[in-house]
């Protein structure tokens, strides 16, 4: 089973975020490097990179769209951005595997059905909304802003608290679900073809000429 466990995953998961978000945010810089804590192979550990990718991409996002930014260098950019989707895809892809083999003896019962999002996808979700609640914060502490922008994102905070409980109630449930073999477990491979020279026919054309 999981290093921690099933139960109140999404408890432990959530530590794992605030404290990737949190030392992200010592030196806020994204040319920094992922010092991750976690034993490697661990889910742990998994976790803590799935989250460091997001802050790190969070943030690149955030540089792309500075209006007077050069051509050369939101270019750039970008291309980080296509390597930060990939580098997410394929970590969401290694969680799913890592949850696939813990719940390998689990034999889905005659009743059993698929679900529409495997774990790891709703984790991902999950991640990304860990950061959207800790800048939303930021947003409501700003001494700079006017008190109409504090009091819309005050608003915003709590929708989006809202949605990280019921996020977390049902990534709960789902494993819980899996586990008692109400839910047929299948990985979800997303294929992406846009970075891959031999699948992307803008790249494979371009070297054949």
């Amino acid at each position: 089973m999981l290093d921690f466990g099933i139960k109140n995953f999404s408890s432990k998961a959530l530590i794992i975020f605030n404290k990737t978000i949190d030392d992200y945010h010592v030196f806020d810089d994204v040319n920094q490097k992922e010092n991750n804590p976690f034993e490697k192979g661990k889910i742990q550990h998994i976790l803590y990179s799935k989250c460091w990718i997001d802050t790190i991409q969070w943030h690149l996002e955030d540089i792309i769209r500075i209006p007077d930014i050069s051509p050369i260098k939101g270019m750039e950019i970008k291309r980080l951005i296509d390597r930060s989707n990939q580098k997410r895809t394929d970590t969401v892809e290694s969680l799913d595997q890592f949850f696939y083999n813990a719940f390998l003896n689990v034999k889905p019962k005659k009743e059993a059905y698929l679900n529409t999002e495997t774990p790891a996808w709703a984790i991902d979700r999950f991640s990304i909304l860990a950061l959207r609640i800790f800048h939303m914060k930021e947003e409501c502490h700003r001494l700079d802003a006017p008190r109409k922008h504090i009091n819309q994102c005050n608003k915003k905070l709590h929708v989006l608290l809202a949605q990280q409980d019921q996020l977390m109630s049902a990534i709960d449930q789902l494993f819980e679900l899996i586990y008692q073999g109400n839910i047929i477990f299948k990985p979800f491979m997303q294929m992406k073809m846009y970075n891959d020279e031999n699948l992307n026919p803008a790249l494979y054309s371009k070297n054949k000429n």
